[in-house]
This record gives C-alpha cells, structure tokens and sequence, in this order.
C-alpha cells in the first residue's frame, strides 16, 4: 500500500514538473524566436525626388518626375509636385539627427542622377551634385549610420527620356557611364549599392498614361513596359560587372537589385488557383528576379510561353517581350551580392483575363482580389494588413533564388499622419513578428530591415495625402519641422533592446 501512495504522489509531482520545464522551455524558446539576431541591421529609407526638393537647385537637371508633374498638375491627387518635398537637399542633417536619435544601422536613399549628370550624359557633372551626396554621406558615417545607396528611384533624367527611355537599349550604355561617376566619386565610403528600386513599378510607366500613372506616363502595355523590363535588366548587369571588374577589389562592396511584390495567395486551394498563384509572381516579380538570382536565368518558362503564344496569335513577326541571346543569359545570371526585397501587402489569385488588350495583366491571365476581412490602410486602397504573406515571400524568395542574404529594403504603413500611429506600430510588430518565423522556422538568411520611411514624403502621385514616416512632417511650414511619432519610438525600444515587445 505504502508503495502505491508513494507512487501516486509521485507521479503527479512529476507531471507537474515536467509542465513547468514545458513551460518554461516554450517561454525560451519564444524569447528566443522573438529576438533579432545580434548582427541584424536595422534601417530607414527615402528617395531623392519624394524628399530633396530643390528641383532646379545648383545646376540640377529635369527628370521626369518634374517634367510630367509640372505638364499634368492632374496627374496628382492633390495637385502637388516635389520641387520642395521634405526639402532634405537643405535639411539632411536633420535627417540623419533623428536616424541617430532611432538608432539606426543604416539609411537607404537615393541619388538622384538628374543632379549629377544634369542630362544623364557623362561629359556633363554637376559638382553641386556630387558636393551634395559627398555631404550626406560624411554626415551619416561621422554618426556612424551606413549608407545603402540606390542609383535609381524612377527619376530618370529628361533628356534621356527624349532618346525614348527605358525603351531604348541604349539605356544601359548611360546607365553604366552613370555607375561609373557614382563608384568613381563616392564608392570609397558606400558599401552597399542597389541599382534600381522596383522596377515593377517603374516599367509601368511605359504602360499607361493620365492621371495617377508612372511617370514618363505612355500608354503602350504589354510592349513598352516589356522592353523597359528587357533593358533595365541588361543595364543591372552592366553596373554589376563595372564594380565587379573595376571597383570590388579596392572598394569591397556590394551591389544588388531591389525587387517588390505583393505576396501572392491562391484564392482556394484548387490545383487551378495555386497555379495562377504562381503565374501572378513570376509576371510581377520573377520576370525580374528569375534572370538575376535562378540557377538557370533568364526570364520564367511560364512568362516566355504565355507572351510568346500570344504574340504570334495576334499576328506579330516577334514576341512582344524580347528575347536575350544565351550569352546575355550569362551575363545577366548571378550579378548580385545580396536580395533587395520590398513587401507591403498581399492579394488573393484566381485564373481569368483582365487588363488591356495586350497588356501584362492580360498575358498572365489571372484575376486579383482581396479578402475584404483584412485590415486596410485609410489612406492607400493597395495597402491590406497581411502579415503572414511577408513570411510567405521570404520564404518563397529563400528557396526559389538559392538562400540568398535577403535585405528587406522597404516595409511600411501608411496613415493620415497621426502623431499617436498605433496602426503602423501594429504593422511593424506583427511584420517583424513574421520576419523572425521565417528566419527561426524557415531558415531564411535576412539581414536587415528598412523602414518606409524615416519621414512623411511626396509619395509620387498621391502627393501629400498618404504619411508612412515614422516623423511627421507639416508640409505647410517653410522650415517642414520634422516631429516624431510613437512609431519612432517604438522602432527605437526594438533597435535598443533587439526584441520584439511582448504584450
């Protein structure tokens, strides 16, 4: 009897305490999942013309952002342009104060190319130009901020546009003079390049015109859009030999491109919907990621099937989207150092035809939706709350592009400018919350995070009515104070303590 007792006590206790070790372990182990690795950078981001102003400061040239806001004021929500902006080509200093005060590892701009080279062309620098990026990028090391430099944020000198833009091939040949001048005069101090930011959204200026449209703003879709891919994806690979070739041995940089997308879901899980799915991501992003990261190169089977089929059904001698000889397979495949990769939002995917005829939208053949549960930005239609689709394109980009060194170099939420933004506090916990899992659960290698952005910005054609700093700004005051929002704080508490909060 006596040994019963002992025994039924015994085993209770023991139940309990393995409990408790249970307990305890899932307790590290969230801890564990809920911290940042020790070597993780912590970032914000701009772009010249969303926040430099002084448009024909200096020697500046037109870009065309300039050209098609001061032609169509309409085009414009609000009617506004950049020529002033945050006025950071006058108040960087103030920028990189209130990174410091964030703790920031890193802050991601841009140069723009019209203020250097104020035609594009390289027999004409702008010293004021060169001064000025010299300027900011002293005043960020001296605070011990890194720069993460991107050569082009869609602000493509005008008179290169008047050549025909990216629809030129002779596009790379000036994009190449250009990272010439950028490596040449500030390559000593910038490690990290970025060649172009989201060319998905770049493109689509040679796809549709009038209001509310990427600039150059011309409606040719599916062919316009088609050769500026072509083009650009050429002029990367340039820039990324030059350094390669000339510049990494002294310089020991990097150089990427920065690639966005929406996180693609199948609408049901029918065999139909997972493929349109996938359909929708390689004509959004592996168009310009398959060339670059995939083993094989070159653009997606499905992409060069469905353009090609169409092409001839419609009576064409060639494919609307060119095609690259095997040589420029090769010289495209592999030029990069690490993954730029920008994630907002998630949207829903069935097969069906939408769009213009021809268009992008149509040669993929999909139907884009959204699960009205989600929650919305109030600001920004495009803008839905999913966090768990930014996992799911880390670890997509992680398996698919041979577990590359991944860069988040833009995430963001945007608002009315609320100094008390509990919204894009939500926003950024839960997204850090499943950038952990991918990297903890999924074994995805990122690197860092940018915010989008440090400050409210033009946000291009939405003018001013879209916030998604982290600092407000009063665009109405001539000295466009910069004034910080709880985000800012919080950001700080995570870059301190490198945890995620726990409620």
């Amino acid at each position: 009897m006596t040994a019963v007792k002992m025994g039924s006590s015994i085993r209770p206790c023991l139940l309990l305490l393995a409990l408790v070790v249970l307990v305890h372990g899932a307790a590290r182990s969230r801890a564990a999942n809920n911290r940042f690795p020790d070597d993780f950078l912590f970032g914000a981001a701009t772009a010249a013309y969303q926040v430099e102003g002084g448009w024909n400061e200096d020697g500046k040239g037109e870009n065309i952002w300039d050209h098609m806001l001061h032609e169509h004021p309409d085009y414009s929500k609000d009617h506004q342009n950049g020529d002033v902006a945050d006025d950071s080509y006058h108040r960087y200093k103030e920028d990189v104060r209130i990174l410091k005060e964030m703790g920031m590892n890193h802050y991601r701009f841009s140069i723009s190319w019209a203020r250097i080279m104020p035609t594009g062309e390289a027999n004409n620098i702008n010293q004021a130009g060169i001064d000025y990026y010299n300027n900011l990028i002293n005043e960020l090391l001296d605070n011990g901020i890194l720069p993460v430099v991107t050569m082009y944020h869609w602000d493509l000198p005008q008179w290169l546009q008047d050549l025909g833009g990216w629809t030129n091939p002779i596009m790379a040949d000036y994009f190449e003079d250009y990272a010439r001048v950028l490596y040449e005069n500030f390559g000593d101090r910038v490690k990290w390049w970025i060649t172009f930011n989201e060319p998905l959204s770049f493109v689509s200026g040679y796809a549709h015109a009038g209001p509310f449209t990427q600039a150059p703003a011309i409606s040719k879709p599916g062919v316009g859009d088609y050769l500026a891919t072509h083009h650009l994806l050429i002029a990367h690979a340039r820039a990324y030999h030059l350094y390669d070739e000339q510049y990494r041995t002294k310089q020991q940089g990097k150089v990427t491109i920065t690639l966005n997308t929406d996180w693609h879901e199948p609408l049901t899980n029918s065999t139909e919907d997972i493929a349109a799915a996938d359909r929708a991501r390689q004509f959004s992003f592996g168009m310009f990621a398959h060339p670059i990261f995939s083993t094989e190169g070159d653009y997606p089977a499905i992409v060069r099937e469905l353009v090609d089929k169409k092409s001839k059904a419609e009576g064409r001698t060639r494919s609307r989207l060119p095609v690259f000889s095997k040589e420029m397979v090769e010289y495209i495949r592999g030029t990069y150092d690490y993954f730029g990769l920008n994630y907002y939002s998630s949207k829903l995917v069935t097969s069906g035809v939408t769009g213009e005829n021809p268009s992008r939208e149509r040669d993929a053949e999909v139907v884009i939706s959204i699960d009205p549960s989600w929650p919305s930005s109030p600001v920004t239609s495009w803008l839905q709350v999913v966090p768990w689709g930014f996992r799911k394109l880390i670890t997509w980009v992680h398996e698919n592009y041979n577990a590359p060194a991944i860069l988040i170099t833009e995430n963001g939420y945007s608002d009315d400018g609320s100094l008390e933004d509990t919204d894009r506090i939500n926003y950024f916990k839960s997204h850090f919350t499943e950038l952990l899992k991918a990297v903890y659960e999924d074994g995805a290698n990122v690197i860092g995070h940018t915010a989008w952005s440090v400050i409210d910005n033009m946000e291009w054609t939405s003018g001013y009515t879209e916030k998604f700093g982290v600092y407000y700004v009063n665009f109405t005051d001539p000295a466009r104070p910069r004034i910080p929002k709880a985000s800012s704080q919080f950001l700080k508490e995570i870059i301190q303590t490198r945890e995620i909060p726990q409620d």
